[in-house]
């Protein structure tokens, strides 16, 4: 298949590319700067204005929608880029727009989280009965828990407590986006959950332990709202399907010991 992957360049998207790489699809990496690749091909496309659009999804049959944002630039690249992106898939023929979201982001009341649930709405909208969809909602990726752990870090300590998550694999998130796309549009909404429900505390003594670090470990008070619908596992999920590849296996990949 032809699959445009928007948001390719990213976390997530380097992860998808690859996959369907890997499974003999035709892949357009499409992002606000075209990069020179020779094997994927890339295309600039702004969301923001809708610039590029039309001649990025010229010829293909899926989209890929794992754009992100934050700042203030935030919600409009996400739900009206998404807007934007849907509107010109329908009118180039795309026959499916996988959306790449969050499991739980009803509970956890935030602006991201907000956001998202806004893109998920506005796709359904602007989709109709003109553009097949699907929402692919997975948890937290290992890299995200690792960039907030490395940031705090720079404090001199870590947040830890009765949070729970559920961190995920990126490589796991494209195995089961590779196979959405090629059973084809139908399932509305599907989950990828992580291996292990796993409390932060713990999360954070491992990151700790594989970078070899001495930082205090400060449990998170439950004092607003979204911490504790986090302890209360807001963002994990018990019926989801799961991935393979847990938190403490990624970090001894990243950070091996000498």
């Amino acid at each position: 298949m032809n699959v445009a992957v928007i948001g390719g360049t990213g976390t997530f998207g380097r992860h998808a590319v690859a996959e369907l790489t890997r499974r003999g699809h035709t892949v357009r990496v499409l992002s606000r700067t075209a990069q020179p690749d020779t094997a994927v091909e890339h295309r600039a496309v702004d969301l923001l204005t809708g610039a590029g659009l039309s001649a990025g999804l010229e010829g293909a049959e899926v989209v890929v929608d794992a754009a992100n944002a934050q700042g203030r630039s935030m919600r409009e690249l996400l739900v009206g880029g998404t807007r934007r992106l849907a509107e010109a898939g329908a009118r180039a023929g795309v026959g499916h727009h996988v959306l790449i979201s969050i499991i739980g982001i009803e509970a956890v009341p935030t602006g991201y989280y907000g956001a998202k649930l806004e893109q998920e709405a506005a796709l359904a909208a602007v989709a109709g009965d003109a553009l097949a969809h699907t929402v692919l909602r997975a948890t937290q990726f290992h890299q995200l828990l690792d960039w907030a752990f490395s940031t705090t870090a720079r404090s001199g300590m870590l947040p830890g407590g009765r949070i729970v998550l559920q961190p995920v694999d990126p490589a796991d998130v494209a195995v089961r986006l590779a196979e959405l796309i090629e059973r084809g549009p139908g399932e509305g909404r599907v989950e990828l959950a992580g291996p292990e429900v796993v409390t932060l505390g713990q999360l954070a003594r491992e990151w700790r332990a594989a970078r070899g670090v001495r930082r205090l470990i400060i449990p998170v008070p439950p004092a607003a709202r979204m911490i504790r619908a986090l302890q209360a596992g807001a963002l994990t999920s018990t019926t989801a399907p799961r991935g393979q590849r847990t938190f403490s296996d990624w970090l001894r990949t990243e950070y091996p010991r000498a």
